[in-house]
């Protein structure tokens, strides 16, 4: 990323070439280091010295950039390590037709590797080390100021320079492509831009994380060094659904994990592009917001509702103003406006609307629970801003120290010479209120996420048992409903004793055992949806009854039938797991029964985790008030599930390299506390 000196392999005087762009763009950076031409076609290009191969030069570059067509990249990379080149940046897909085995990309990876190369790429568009004057890429852009503040680290090339040469407000010190990522990674990268000392906000644009574990290292140092990282996932496949045994399982899937992941270390996802920017400019250019909510001041009434419906939809809290701003307001604001927030202070206009407007935003500003405020105000005819906007800004801020920033509801320019000037002064321009109403959330989840509880349980399971259950997993496969509820006892979990029977005679020994009413369950080896096959039967209060019922489970399912207590009603919960390809387990908590199937109103965490932690999963989900009693129930022990879930979360922690998928489901919370009905366990058997 430092190189003292470069060579441009391939280096070209023809417009518009790759060549031709790698060799302009070191000067256009202003780059002070040793630039190297090679191409045998030429003897000078820009006024420097063209060499015919890496071999002919005096010194052996630290970066070589490869503006070669794939037929040549092979070629030219053996004669960099033959030299010695430490790192290199490869543009072109490799991709050669009738390609040997292994192929070119295979080759190149073993090679650099077994080298000890630092490649970039191949596949991407090069970076660009703005604050070191570095521009390793080959392709045409904008001029870039340094140092910046934004770092951007992309899998697509056009992700990274589709942002950074539109957008003028991000001021970026460090941009990557990191293509195929045959040599370097993206967890590398953000490594390197975690402690560059301008770095106030990184993006990333994720395909898939490479090195999983680095990954998670990485997020974890911008996590303790309070740098906010947001990040667009693309490909949230549900590859797992095809291959899963348990309903947890199938929700479990690659979005899932990613949504523990970046819940984990509090990273920001978001939806699209224009979130991506919104969110990097606010961080880059706004100081942490302090306690509080949104302020926003209009000059329309619809646009004031529309401010209002939209934050609602964004989870954005609107500060409610205290008396003595109110008090305030009224004094300013014509006497027919109601003083609230969102503020519409524009209703006769007239001489003194402008002045009106800039003290509206100052009072609202200077209120106790306004953390930032807004300016919602349309551009000006082509896209231009009054001035009197932008005094509104500087004023507001400066009568109460807090950040502040100017939003249209659509029209806006991301180039414009002076929406650019305003933003990099502190005061930023935004386009669209549903994408700055989702930098504001981030702004308020950056704000809260350090006083949140550590995700770290507490809990230990009993000695012995972790050897136990790997033994059997690795062995069996799939455990019965049986033996996969006896082991979650042995860690800890309430779970409903029953009793296999698989023959009549044994059936009522099994109800004088366990005392009516009793559950009838099938125990048949590979009959995992058990309702789905009517292989359940409930609330069976006479011997009669359980008898039919053992009757029924025999002919339809077979012989094996478990006898187990009718529990008490409550809210049906639902735990489970499933083994991620990349970062291991990720556990799967929420409502469970139908609400599992029809719903999936759940949450996903990467184990192990607190009960502080499943207690912040829970809170986010649609039906969480069911658990505090509806309609006459009594309020359910949220904090015997909490503590099951972080129990739950060790086991699969210290089983999660034979544990391909676990269900509790259901799981009966209700007032006493919470015990497990049905469970299922499976090894990573049952995939061979």
């Amino acid at each position: 990323m430092r190189p003292q000196s470069v060579a441009v392999v391939g280096a070209s005087a023809r417009a518009d070439s790759l060549g031709d762009w790698a060799l302009r763009n070191l000067v256009r950076g202003g780059y002070a280091g040793s630039i190297y031409p090679v191409n045998p076609a030429y003897q000078e290009i820009a006024g420097l010295r063209c060499r015919a191969s890496l071999a002919e030069l005096t010194a052996v570059p630290d970066l070589v950039i490869f503006a070669v067509n794939d037929e040549r990249v092979e070629a030219v990379l053996d004669e960099a390590i033959a030299i010695g080149v430490p790192a290199a940046v490869i543009m072109s897909t490799m991709v050669l037709d009738n390609d040997a085995e292994p192929p070119l990309r295979e080759r190149v990876r073993r090679k650099v590797r077994d080298a000890g190369m630092l490649l970039c790429g191949g596949n991407g568009m090069g970076f660009y080390n703005i604050r070191d004057q570095v521009w390793a890429c080959g392709f045409d852009s904008r001029e870039h100021e340094g140092p910046g503040k934004i770092t951007l680290i992309s899998h697509s090339g056009s992700g990274m320079s589709g942002l950074i040469d539109s957008e003028a407000r991000l001021a970026i010190n460090l941009a990557v492509s990191t293509g195929n990522e045959l040599g370097v990674t993206m967890d590398q990268y953000l490594d390197f831009a975690l402690d560059l000392p301008e770095t106030r906000a990184v993006g990333l644009f994720v395909e898939t994380a490479r090195n999983p574990d680095g990954f998670r290292s990485a997020l974890a140092k911008a996590q303790a060094r309070n740098i906010p990282v947001v990040a667009l996932k693309v490909g949230r496949t549900e590859k797992a659904a095809q291959l899963t045994v348990s309903h947890s399982g199938a929700m479990a899937g690659d979005s899932a994990t990613y949504d523990a992941l970046f819940d984990c270390y509090g990273v920001h996802q978001v939806r699209d592009m224009d979130e991506l920017a919104t969110l990097l400019i606010l961080f880059g250019e706004l100081h942490p917001v302090g306690p509080g909510g949104l302020v926003s001041l209009h000059d329309s009434g619809g646009e004031r509702q529309l401010m209002v419906d939209l934050a609602d939809a964004a989870g954005v809290e609107l500060t409610a103003l205290q008396d003595y701003t109110v008090t305030a307001l009224g004094k300013v604001i014509d006497p027919e406006l109601p003083a609230v927030n969102p503020l519409d202070a524009w209703s006769r206009g007239g001489a003194n609307a402008a002045r009106q407007m800039q003290e509206s935003f100052g009072l609202m500003m200077q209120d106790c629970g306004a953390a930032i405020g807004v300016v919602a105000h349309d551009r000006a005819p082509d896209g231009g801003i009054y001035q009197s906007y932008l005094r509104y800004l500087e004023y507001a801020h400066a009568v109460s120290g807090k950040p502040v920033a100017l939003v249209a509801a659509r029209q806006g320019s991301g180039c414009d010479p002076s929406v650019v000037a305003t933003t990099r002064r502190g005061f930023p321009v935004l386009d669209g209120l549903p994408a700055f109403l989702r930098g504001v959330r981030a702004l308020f989840e950056q704000r809260d996420f350090q006083s949140m509880p550590a995700p770290a349980p507490t809990v230990s399971l009993p000695a012995g048992l972790v050897a136990r259950c790997r033994e059997e997993l690795r062995n069996r496969g799939a455990l019965s409903e049986s033996r996969s509820m006896a082991l979650l006892a042995e860690s800890g979990i309430a779970v409903n004793s029953g009793r296999v029977v698989t023959e009549r005679t044994e059936v009522l020994a099994a109800a004088a055992r366990l005392g009516y009413p009793l559950v009838a369950k099938t125990a048949m080896p590979g009959i995992a949806h058990k309702s789905e096959r009517g292989g359940v039967l409930l609330n069976l209060q006479t011997e009669t009854a359980l008898l039919a019922a053992y009757d029924h489970l025999a002919v339809a399912c077979g012989p094996a039938v478990l006898i187990a207590p009718m529990l008490a009603a409550g809210v049906e919960m639902i735990l489970g797991t499933r083994r991620d390809p990349q970062f291991g387990p990720v556990v799967v908590l929420g409502f469970g029964g139908i609400h599992a199937e029809l719903l999936e109103d759940v949450a996903f965490a990467l184990p192990p985790f607190s009960p502080e932690w499943a207690e912040r999963c829970l809170s986010r989900l649609k039906l969480r008030p069911l658990l505090d009693g509806v309609r006459g129930m009594p309020a359910a022990n949220v904090a015997s599930f909490c503590d099951t879930a972080s129990r739950f979360s060790v086991l699969v922690h210290e089983l999660r390299d034979v544990l391909f998928e676990a269900d509790i489901n259901p799981l009966i919370v209700n007032a006493d506390g919470c015990i497990a009905a049905d469970a299922l366990l499976v090894g990573e058997g049952e995939q061979s």
